[in-house]
């Protein structure tokens, strides 16, 4: 008999210290965005809405793009901004991808379904710049963002749900009533009828749209079950999910693959929309 008991939510949602070497995250991703982004071809800042952090980078390979795939960073929806993660774009741009990157506002100065929102203003700005099918992958709290997209109350307007194909959750938060048991609400301001109502795993997934979550087996037990709650509740409800746990990898070093145009999450991710 396994028996769940958490008696430190803090800790259970704690990645950097429990993780060796974690405590070298975010900083161990600036140098490599950074001289991504000066070799890239790339269109920088652009601006999806009046506010200074509601901006985006779009990565373009040669040519026609095949599609447009989106990464939302994480940062518990409290910190961090668009920068640390152009690197991980160079496996879609690889396989003729392009690839947009938003920032957005902060908690506390705004709230998550704000945030959500932000994102699906991104989203849809994207969307104007890049034709073909969209396929959207987040990390950590951006995994929690690009599934609220494929649910029934989307921000994503009506022709933009139509061209979306696939969402990729990387040790996603699918469901945010947790957070109000960590000192992290201080800023997040959940009460349970917000967490209810940003949380993914209590709502209709989208038709048409596959889902798939992804977690570092070496992860924290909590992103573990987080990561396997929103598939199996999804896929009872008629979406086409997965659920992958990557051996060998913890919080940080999950979304490395991104970086790889041949590695299996990249793979797993774009190559069913890729035309011959």
């Amino acid at each position: 008999m396994i028996v769940f008991d958490v008696k430190d939510w803090d800790d259970a949602y704690e990645n950097g210290r429990n993780i060796p070497g974690g405590t070298n995250y975010p900083a161990a991703w600036v140098e490599p965005s950074a001289a991504f982004r000066a070799a890239a071809h790339a269109r920088l800042d652009i601006s999806y809405g009046a506010g200074e952090r509601q901006v985006y980078d779009l990565f373009l390979p040669e040519g026609t793009p095949r599609g447009l795939f989106v990464f939302v960073h994480g940062g518990y929806w409290v910190a961090l901004d668009k920068s640390y993660w152009s690197h991980l774009a160079a496996g879609p741009v690889a396989r003729g991808w392009a690839v947009a990157m938003p920032s957005y506002d902060l908690c506390p100065e705004v709230s998550i379904a704000t945030i959500t929102e932000e994102v699906g203003a991104s989203i849809a700005h994207m969307a104007g710049e890049v034709a073909g099918p969209i396929v959207i992958s987040g990390h950590s709290a951006g995994g929690h963002l690009v599934a609220s997209m494929m649910c029934h109350d989307s921000p994503l307007p009506e022709d933009v749900r139509a061209r979306l194909k696939h969402v990729v959750s990387i040790s996603g938060l699918h469901d945010l009533r947790p957070m109000m048991k960590t000192a992290r609400n201080e800023m997040l301001k959940l009460d349970m009828e917000s967490a209810e109502a940003g949380s993914p795993a209590l709502k209709r997934p989208l038709e048409g749209v596959r889902l798939t979550a992804w977690v570092g087996g070496g992860e924290r037990q909590e992103f573990l079950r987080q990561n396997a709650l929103l598939p199996n509740i999804w896929h009872g409800l008629g979406a086409t999910t997965a659920e992958v746990v990557e051996p060998d990898r913890h919080h940080f070093n999950v979304i490395d693959g991104l970086a790889d145009p041949q590695s299996p999450l990249v793979r797993c991710a774009l190559a069913p929309f890729e035309e011959a």
